[in-house]
């Protein structure tokens, strides 16, 4: 296949033209602000996000490769990180970088760990790093670009977090690190990081939890009086965390935290090269050129909210979370899995074809995640969605009620592919499928 060729226009387009070919693209968008979504995107609400948007535009064309350049953005930064090390049970000598987000957090914090142990235990060879099967799939990409190998544990069918005994069968000598999450983006669990976290100070070893999307809400929701397990710097043991500001902290995308419990492992992600002709080079992350618009909405974002903000928005998308909840239980095919600790779950059926009702929702308008092994869908609450819940479970008994009466009616959405693809025991045949439609879908 050839692709289409599209060549830079010889005279520019005038700005009415081209903003109405933009808005014309961007009709088959997902229409986040019809609520009708429940991932990807985090709303801290309409005014909130024009103060966002004001902050980012602001330092649009600034630069946070170089703090020396503007130190406007450095203090952003370090302050952005010292709120959110206090968040998470950090002292002053919790040190971190804002990133682009939880992938480069957690890209860092893997390269971080090799790069000590590379030091510290020259004779590891093939570094290992133990990771729960709920963990989030950057891990994984993490592992491939560092060359680390990636052991999966499994999880607690019960409780659907990570499993402590198979860990501890799966440490070794050429371990370098254990990762758990807070929550687990699959099923909104926190990992029982205090074990997990004995398990790697014992053995001397790196504990990271992602926290990415915990970091700005599990705190909230605590002092809130919820019942959230420990998971932070709190616990002994816990050398690093990640956590987003571009979801629950509300800031504008392209911004998340690393944090380490102390100095001594953030200068294992650092890259300096200092005999470029150029100059002088330290980067603090994987980006050269950082977008000094996402540092300063972040920043905004943490300032204007304040923890009156943060604890309003997060008490109305745990109120809405349990009506949300309590309506899929209350439909006898569904149930939803675990105990979710925060607005983060996934529902199945042992009655009828999940992916059929996911589909159905899409014809209803509805954009709901998919998961496998087992079968589920999945949604992540945001304070949009409080004037939208009782409408979402009207539609999703009727979905149901529609894969009821038509039991064997074909799956033609979503769900047709991840059923198609769950039941393939070729894993590596998939692998190869969904890389070849990932490049043919980038096709012009």
């Amino acid at each position: 296949m050839t692709r289409q060729k599209v060549i830079l226009p010889k005279k520019g387009k005038p700005e009415e033209e081209l903003f109405d070919e933009m808005e014309k693209a961007r009709k088959n968008d997902l229409k986040w602000r019809e609520a009708r979504n429940w991932s990807l995107v985090y709303t801290g609400g309409p005014k909130h996000d024009e103060i966002i948007k004001k902050a980012y535009t602001m330092f649009f064309s600034e630069n946070a490769l170089s703090g020396m350049a503007f130190p406007s953005l450095k203090k952003f930064e370090i302050e952005v990180v010292a709120m959110t090390a206090d968040l998470l049970g950090g002292d002053r000598r919790v040190v971190g970088t804002l990133t682009s987000g939880g992938t480069e957090s957690i890209l860092m914090a893997m390269k971080t760990y090799r790069d000590w142990a590379r030091e510290k235990h020259p004779e590891i060879k093939k570094p290992e790093i133990i990771l729960p099967m709920t963990i989030h799939p950057s891990f994984g990409k993490g592992a491939h670009y560092f060359d680390i190998k990636p052991v999966y544990t499994p999880i607690d069918p019960e409780t659907l977090q990570a499993d402590v005994n198979a860990i501890l069968d799966a440490v070794n000598e050429k371990t370098i690190a254990i990762a758990g999450s807070a929550v687990c983006y699959p099923y909104g669990v926190v990992d029982p990081i205090p074990e997990m976290a004995a398990i790697a100070e014992e053995r001397g070893i790196g504990c990271h939890v992602d926290a990415c999307l915990g970091g700005f809400f599990l705190p909230f929701i605590r002092k809130l009086g919820y019942p959230v397990p420990e998971f932070d710097f709190k616990i002994r043991g816990v050398t690093s965390i990640s956590a987003d500001v571009h979801k629950y902290g509300y800031g504008a995308k392209g911004a998340s935290v690393i944090l380490y419990r102390k100095e001594k492992w953030r200068l294992y992600q650092y890259h300096a090269y200092c005999d470029w002709v150029g100059g002088l080079y330290a980067s603090p992350a994987m980006l050269g050129t950082r977008p000094g618009g996402a540092v300063a909405a972040a920043w905004a974002a943490m300032m204007s909210l304040g923890e009156e903000g943060y604890l309003e928005r997060a008490k109305i998308i745990m109120e809405t979370a349990e009506k949300i909840i309590n309506g899929i239980n209350s439909i006898p095919e569904l149930i939803v899995k675990g105990k979710p600790t925060m607005g983060v779950l996934a529902f199945e059926s042992e009655k009828i074809n999940i992916y059929s009702v996911g589909d159905e929702m899409e014809k209803l308008g509805w954009h709901l995640d998919y998961l496998q092994k087992p079968p589920c869908l999945h949604l992540i609450i945001n304070p949009h969605h409080v004037p939208v819940a009782d409408k979402f479970i009207e539609d999703l008994q009727r979905a149901v009620m529609r894969v009821r009466e038509k039991p064997t009616e074909t799956i033609e959405g979503t769900g047709a592919m991840y059923g198609m693809m769950a039941k393939i025991p070729d894993r590596e045949s998939v692998h190869d499928f969904v890389v070849k439609f990932l490049s043919d879908f980038y096709k012009l």
